[in-house]
Formats: C-alpha cells, structure tokens, sequence
C-alpha cells in the first residue's frame, strides 16, 4: 500500500521525492486550492439544494469549517516539527496543512467580524484573501525571490532594496490594494503601481491623507457600477457565490 501511495503523491513537478521547501509548498497549495474549491462548493450547495448536509437549524449550534481547519493546520503543523516524517507522510501532511488553510481562508470575513457575512457583501473578502494567498503562495512555488534579489550585491544595497519594496507593498497595502501588494513582495514594480494608483475609499490611506475631493473621485473609481468593479464582483460570484440581497430578508 505504502509504495503506491508514494508513487500517486510523488507525482508533482519537483522529483519523486518529497522534502520541505518548494516540493512540499506545491502540495500544500494544490491542496489548498482544491480543499477552497471543495468547501466553497459545498456551501452553495447547502445554500440553494435543500437535502445537502451542512445547513443549520434555528437555535442550534454550527461549528463554522474555519473551525475544522484551525484544528487541521495544528495538528499538522505540529506533526511537521515534531515527528521524523518520510515520504509519503511529508505529502501528507503537507496537504493535511493545504486542506485546513483552505477551510479557514474561506471564512476569513468571519475572522474580522462578530457576526455570520459569510454570504453578505462583507464576505467578499475571504475571496480577496484566498486571491492574495494563492498568489503569494503560487510565486513562492515557482521559485520567485522576495524583494526582487536574484543577485544581491552588498549587505547595504540589499538593505536598500529591501526598505523600499517593502515601503511601496505597505503603500500599496493601505491603499487597499492587497493584491497588488502581495505580488509587490516578490515582483516590486507591482508595488509601484500599487502605490501611486488611487486608494480605494474604504481604506486606511483613503480615511487618513485624502480631502473630501480625492474622497469623492476614489468612490467614482471604485463605485459597484465601475467597469472594474463589475468584473471583480462577476469573478468573484462565480467562484464564490453572489452575496444575499439584504433587503429580500
């Protein structure tokens, strides 16, 4: 049994032998594709089909999968720095830890506020955070270097390099552009733009540096009815569901 199952989970783009580095990030970040996939799937269905498991009845208690996912990653977590794993079980447990990120990051909204969004308008950012870890995590995999320093030079030029990326990716950040942000980390002239674009409204750089008329011209950029922002909110109902229409509760 042991054989056959190291040779299905051997097959990735990394060699047949499973180490920690980049040939277990890629198991963990198929399995965390596929787990979100899974679950989110799940969670429409449970929405709209009335015989699928998971819904919950009035009163009574639910265990959110975010949950089941907290507890995976621990368990996994744990077992990867304390037992002498060999392959297959690096495989894994590596895609043990991929399943609980996707269960939780899925319910990431839930972990800002003290109250169920998941299919509300709030709940729109467990997708923007699946989108920002699955970019961070897909440029790690493929070998990207953070910062832009495939050749450092000197201690000081790297220094340098290292504070302005991260200046621009934390501009970028505040601006509400956690995307951008993340890609800045590895990619900086992703940061650049992230920086100089325009703040999103709702964001700490908007409230804290932007005058009533920068106010006005970043809610025309970012209105719902901007062609951007219908092209985010139709990709992201399409993997994700649309959010519940307040006024028909």
């Amino acid at each position: 049994m042991r054989p056959v199952v190291a040779t299905v989970l051997s097959v990735h783009p990394f060699g047949d032998r499973l180490e920690p580095g980049r040939g277990a990030g890629f198991v963990v970040l198929v399995a965390f594709l596929v787990a979100f996939l899974a679950i989110r799937t799940s969670a429409r269905l449970t929405r709209s089909v009335s015989w699928w498991p998971g819904g919950v009845q009035a009163g009574g208690v639910h265990l959110h999968h975010l949950v089941w996912g907290i507890c995976l990653m621990i368990l996994c977590g744990f077992l990867a720095f304390a037992a002498p794993l060999q392959a297959p079980w690096w495989h894994l447990i590596a895609a043990g830890f991929g399943v609980g990120v996707g269960f939780t990051l899925d319910e990431f909204a839930l972990w800002v506020h003290l109250r169920d969004v998941y299919w509300s308008e709030e709940g729109r950012s467990s997708f923007d955070a699946v989108v920002v870890a699955l970019s961070f995590a897909a440029l790690v995999v493929v070998g990207t270097r953070p910062f832009g320093l495939d050749d450092p030079a000197s201690v000081w030029g790297t220094v340098a390099a290292v504070a302005g990326v991260l200046v621009l990716v934390c501009a970028a950040a505040a601006k509400g552009r956690a995307i951008t942000a993340a890609i800045g980390i590895f990619i900086p002239v992703f940061g650049v733009v992230g920086a100089v674009r325009l703040a999103r409204p709702s964001s700490m750089w908007a409230r804290r540096f932007y005058d009533d008329i920068k106010l006005d011209r970043a809610a025309r950029r970012y209105a719902p009815t901007g062609r951007l922002s219908r092209l985010g909110a139709r990709l992201s109902d399409l993997v994700a569901g649309a959010p519940t229409d307040e006024e028909r509760k």
